[in-house]
This record gives structure tokens, C-alpha cells and sequence, in this order.
């Protein structure tokens, strides 16, 4: 019977689905878990938006030229010509932009629910590892327009490259395949953009899967031999995922159909826009160049930074109590004053420099003393001041104390990029929005 045979191949579809979420998935999970304020669905997010930017990258691919002479116009063939094409780059361009705050955004809920503990401190190195390789994906794909937002954003980028002690000027002629953005670049830059940094991610976007499940899930609160209430993943926690997964891809949908991305007129090496800017999540270090010395700016701090949030996990006691947000209502309100000195003291601090680098009699000296070592020694002082006060005097946790630390060097990194991307006009000036006449990245 025809019927029949369609029910029974519905079924073994079915099936064959179930086993396949349940390899990502154990069978059952702590019915706790299906909070959604416990994650905000931000991992689940993260996938989806990997999973549209291949498949819209899939069908740009049918289009797009990978030359100099060809790479601009199959642009405009794709957003002018093909059905949909605009549409399909919109969603590919919004995709990728949003995933890096939803990854930004699901590192900060992994520190601030307590997640990297013992037996996740792998997976947190290994989601830095994915985040650095979004960025670079991100920033591979900006050149492939080749148009004069992503020319010079490329250039501007690159440069910053050459400040880095030793390595620099050889790991600039690597990425630019020669002394100048040109066509080795764009050939460097779709290979990495479509075969090795998707495929790197690929693997290790499995192994950050089944590094979760091993840890038994999203965190909980309290020991594992104390949480006996669990549902069936199929179709309690499946079901959540896919609502937020659908009004995620809703909200991308509608965000193409309403901003289209930027495309300007074809790359020009002989005309730099002013002001040049690198793309919106490097802005924040093109404006620590504004106030450092340039191997500090680029090499230095980002180096420091890096190095400390990769061995928080391993330092002891330093991971909030599990599955409790900001490990208690004191850690809370730490977290909230944080945020609130944090960026009052980043913005006074751009606001000062920018009086002192710009009076005329001032006398400071770019030097790497004044501008490098200098910076560098107070900062550390004042940050292991802050540390001694908390935990010495406040008698706040070493925890507490990590997470305030983390989210200092969060909003003083975001500050830094909100000046750059809307405050910075020509020369790089401080300017209101509306006044700016350049453009972007």
C-alpha cells in the first residue's frame, strides 16, 4: 500500500533525525537547563548563523570572481542581475557581523554563569580558538568586494601588522602577498575566506559540541548527583532551540530586506578616504593607536589580553559558582558598578588624551616611554590596586573580583570601538556623528 509505504518512510526519517540530534545531544537533560535565561539561546544562535553563511556563501560563490578586474563587477551582477542576489549578500554580510557579537555575547555568558570551571576550561580555549577565527573569516570576506570601504579597511588593517615586533614586516608581506594590497591579496584572502578557515572552523566547532556534552551541558547549579529531574531532549529541548533558531533567522530576513550592505565605488589605491577605518570589530584597536605607542597598541596590550583571559580558568577560584548569574546578588551589583566605572573611566581617559594630544603647549613625546611603558605601568598598578581593595578590604571573592576584571576589559575595549565607529571623523578627530562626511568600516 502507497500509504503505508509513505508512513513508514516518514518514520524512519524521523528516527534517523532523533539519532542525529541525539550525537549532539544526550537523551535527556536537567529540566533546569530549559531555562532560557540560563543561555539565552546564544550558542544555538551562534550555529544558526554559521549554517546561513554557508549556504548564502554557497550561492555567492556561483557568481562571484575572485580577480581584481572581475571581483567588483560580479558584485554588481549579483546585487543588480540575479534574483535575489541582493538579498542573498544581505543576509550573508548581516550574518556574519551579528555572529560576532552573538559569539562576543556567549563568551561573556560563559564567564558570567560560572561555565569555565574544571572539567569546560578546554572549551573555553578552544571557543577563543572560534572566535579568532570568525574574525578572521569576517575579515577575509570584507576584501572580496573589492570596493573602496573594503580596500582601505584591508589596508589600514594589514598595516597594523608591520608594528608587531620581529614578525611584522614578514607577516605582512605574507597576508598581502606583496608590499601592497593587490591581487596576491585577494587571492590570499578567498582561499582562506572559503576553504581553510571554514574548515578549520568546522572541526572545531565539533569538538567545542561534544566537549559541551561530555561536561553533561549547559552549566547547572549545584553537583550533578543532585539532579535527578530531567526531561527527554526529544521534544523539550529541541523544540526551544528551533523557536529560537527561527526567529533568529525571522530578524536576519527582515534586517536584509530593510539595510542593504555597503558596497561603494570600486577600489582606488590612489584615493584613500578620510577618514580610512578598519572594519567596526577592529576599531577598537585602531583607537588604542590614537593614544599608544603602536607596537603597545597592536602587539603589547591585545598580547596581555589574550594571554589572561586564556589562563583565567587555570588560575584557582577564579569561576563563579555554577549556573548562578554573576555568582550572587553581591557579584551583581559588583558587575553593575563595573560597567558603569568602567566606561565613565575609559571615556574620561580617551577625553583627556585627546585634550592633551591636541593643545599646543603640549609637550608629551610619542615616544615608546611616554606613550607604551608608561600607560602600560599605571594601568597594572591601578588594576592590582583594584584587586587588592576587593578582595582584601571588600572582601569580595576571587571570583567576583575575576568577573569585574573581564568585564572592565570588555567595556573599555566596546567604548573604544563605539568612539571609533561613530566619533571618529576626518583625521580621526572627535566628532559628533552627523558631522562625519567619511566613511566607515
Amino acid at each position: 500500500m502507497p500509504f503505508a509505504g509513505t508512513i513508514s518512510l516518514m518514520q524512519k526519517s524521523r528516527r534517523s533525525i532523533t539519532d542525529l540530534i541525539l550525537h549532539i545531544h544526550p537523551p535527556t537533560v536537567p529540566a533546569e537547563t530549559l531555562r532560557f535565561t540560563l543561555s539565552w539561546g546564544l550558542g544555538g544562535m551562534a550555529v544558526m548563523l554559521v549554517a546561513l553563511l554557508f549556504l548564502t556563501g554557497l550561492l555567492l560563490l556561483l557568481v562571484y570572481q575572485p580577480s581584481t578586474t572581475d571581483a567588483y563587477s560580479s558584485i554588481l551582477i549579483l546585487t543588480r542581475e540575479v534574483p535575489f542576489g541582493l538579498w542573498v549578500r544581505n543576509i550573508h554580510h548581516w550574518s556574519a557581523n551579528l555572529l560576532v557579537v552573538i559569539a562576543v555575547l556567549h563568551l561573556l555568558r560563559v564567564v558570567l554563569t560560572g561555565a569555565f570551571g574544571p572539567g569546560r576550561r578546554l572549551n573555553w580555549v578552544i571557543g577563543f580558538v572560534l572566535l579568532f577565527l570568525l574574525l578572521s573569516s569576517n575579515f577575509t570576506g570584507y576584501l572580496l568586494t573589492w570596493d573602496q570601504l573594503a580596500y582601505w579597511a584591508v589596508t589600514i588593517c594589514t598595516s597594523m601588522l608591520g608594528y608587531i615586533p620581529l614578525l611584522g614586516p614578514w607577516l605582512l608581506e605574507l597576508f598581502r602577498g606583496g608590499a601592497e594590497v593587490g591581487p596576491a591579496t585577494l587571492a590570499n584572502f578567498f582561499v582562506l575566506h572559503v576553504a581553510l578557515i571554514p574548515g578549520t572552523l568546522f572541526i572545531l566547532l565539533l569538538w567545542h559540541f561534544w566537549l559541551v556534552r561530555r561536561a553533561g551541558g549547559l552549566v547547572q547549579v549545584g553537583p550533578k548527583s543532585a539532579q535527578t529531574d530531567r526531561v527527554p531532549t526529544v521534544p523539550n529541548l529541541v523544540m526551544r532551540e528551533a523557536a529560537v533558531g527561527l526567529v533568529l533567522v525571522a530578524f536576519v530576513l527582515m534586517l536584509s530586506i530593510i539595510y542593504n550592505a555597503p558596497l561603494l565605488e570600486q577600489a582606488n589605491p590612489g584615493m584613500s578616504p578620510n577618514p580610512a577605518k578598519a572594519p567596526w570589530y577592529f576599531l577598537g584597536f585602531q583607537e588604542l593607536l590614537i593614544h599608544l605607542h603602536p607596537v603597545f597598541a597592536i602587539f603589547v596590550w591585545p598580547l596581555i589580553g589574550v594571554v589572561v583571559l586564556i589562563c583565567v580558568p587555570f588560575w584557582r577560584e577564579s569561576s563563579l559558582p555554577p549556573g548562578i548569574w554573576f555568582g550572587s546578588e553581591r557579584g551583581r551589583k559588583l558587575a553593575l558598578w563595573t560597567v558603569v566605572a568602567g566606561g565613565v573611566a575609559t571615556l574620561a581617559v580617551i577625553l583627556l588624551d585627546n585634550v592633551l594630544l591636541h593643545a599646543e603647549t603640549a609637550t608629551i613625546v610619542d615616544t615608546m616611554m611616554t606613550r607604551g611603558l608608561m600607560p602600560t605601568i599605571l594601568v597594572a598598578v591601578l588594576l592590582t590596586g583594584l584587586y587588592v581593595l576587593l578582595v582584601r578590604k571588600l572582601e569580595y571573592t576571587r571570583a567576583e573580583t575575576v568577573m569585574a576584571g573581564l568585564l572592565l576589559l570588555l567595556v573599555a575595549l566596546t567604548v573604544c570601538t563605539v568612539i571609533g565607529v561613530w566619533f571618529r571623523g576626518a583625521e580621526m578627530h572627535l566628532v559628533w556623528p552627523w558631522a562625519q562626511t567619511g566613511i566607515s568600516g
